[in-house]
């Protein structure tokens, strides 16, 4: 309730007029009806019979239509075996992709804030042209094996003899950049050379082949989401502890990690919904063992298309989950998107 509805209180030359008021929540509550009401849409359909559905549209239970568990008995009885092993896989690949990203995220967000990096420019490049050789070497048949280490090898011979003649170097804003860029890059510029690889190695269909995918590709939005999360813990702190003897590691695990767990929620749930709805990195890395959910709700979507009563149920237990999740930690979440809204 703003100051102007309180009741018995003159109205202050800066409080928005009843109208406005009344015109805002307006607002406010179509917006809200218009977001919601797909996911309404869905929870109602999945408790309708086949026969409800199709001569619908009913929209209110127990006064349009008679609600019936039959596509919830369905997907959860009779298909069980088919619904559940892909939704173990989400929950695990999700999950296990999705914690790694944010300790390794947040290690490298917090060393982007704290210390200062200057890589030689040079130095970069001959790494990249190294690592395109080997990968190069590795398309015309030569070992992944050999072919790494003959890079490694040529990399540090040629860096010792150029190094002291480079003199142009990056900035911590630089590499934070780059970092996010890999993130603007398409998946599909990638997906077959990622294929090729877990193909050659040994890892399609396997947890590893979609865990270290997806950590490598939401990696990028944990450093950035939390370096400007840390940028915001004072540095006092951290000082203080290492004069009281602390090492740097035990002040960012027991100071300012405590401190940033709004940010590290509102990150976490941030990369579980993209790691949870991610569709063609699993349809290229997975078949049979390790298939996911997205490609489940793609495959009855293709063959049931007009089964709708199916796919709300199976769509339910995909996106229920992470609601949860995001309500019991709205809190945290709210608290974290307004990390750089206010600048001091």
């Amino acid at each position: 309730m703003t100051r102007a509805a309180l009741p018995g209180r003159r109205r202050a030359p800066g409080d928005p007029s009843p109208a406005r008021v009344a015109a805002s929540y307006a607002i406010l509550v179509a917006w809200a009806i218009i977001v919601l009401f797909p996911l309404y849409w869905v929870v109602v359909t999945s408790v309708k019979l086949p026969v409800t559905v199709n001569t619908g549209p009913f929209y209110i239970p127990f006064v349009d239509f008679q609600p019936s568990l039959h596509a919830w008995r369905y997907i959860l009885n009779d298909v069980r075996n088919d619904t559940f092993r892909p939704y173990w896989n989400t929950i695990v690949v999700a999950t296990t992709s999705t914690v790694i990203a944010l300790i390794l995220g947040s290690m490298a967000a917090y060393a982007l804030v704290r210390f200062k990096f200057a890589p030689k420019t040079g130095l970069v490049t001959l790494f990249l042209g190294c690592l395109a050789g080997a990968v190069a070497a590795f398309a015309y048949g030569v070992s992944w094996q050999l072919a790494s280490a003959a890079a490694l090898a040529i990399y540090v011979l040629l860096a010792v003899a150029v190094r002291k003649r480079l003199t142009r170097t990056l900035g911590n804003g630089d590499i934070a950049f780059w970092m996010i860029s890999q993130r603007m890059m398409p998946p599909v510029v990638v997906i077959l050379p990622i294929y090729v690889m877990f193909q050659q190695v040994g890892l399609l269909d396997t947890y590893t082949a979609l865990v270290l995918t997806y950590v490598a590709g939401n990696l990028p939005i944990v450093v950035w989401l939390m370096r400007d999360y840390f940028q915001g813990v004072p540095v006092e702190l951290e000082e203080c502890a290492a004069i009281d003897g602390a090492s740097r590691l035990r002040t960012f695990w027991t100071i300012v990690l405590p401190l940033a767990a709004p940010g590290l929620v509102a990150t976490f749930l941030f990369v579980l919904v993209f790691a949870w709805n991610e569709y063609l990195i699993a349809l290229f890395l997975s078949s049979s063992k390790v298939q996911t959910m997205p490609l489940v709700v793609a495959a009855q979507s293709g063959t049931r298309g007009t089964e709708w009563w199916y796919m709300s149920v199976v769509i339910m237990l995909m996106i229920g989950p992470v609601i949860a999740m995001a309500i019991a930690s709205e809190r945290y979440i709210s608290r974290g998107l307004l990390v750089g809204a206010v600048k001091g």
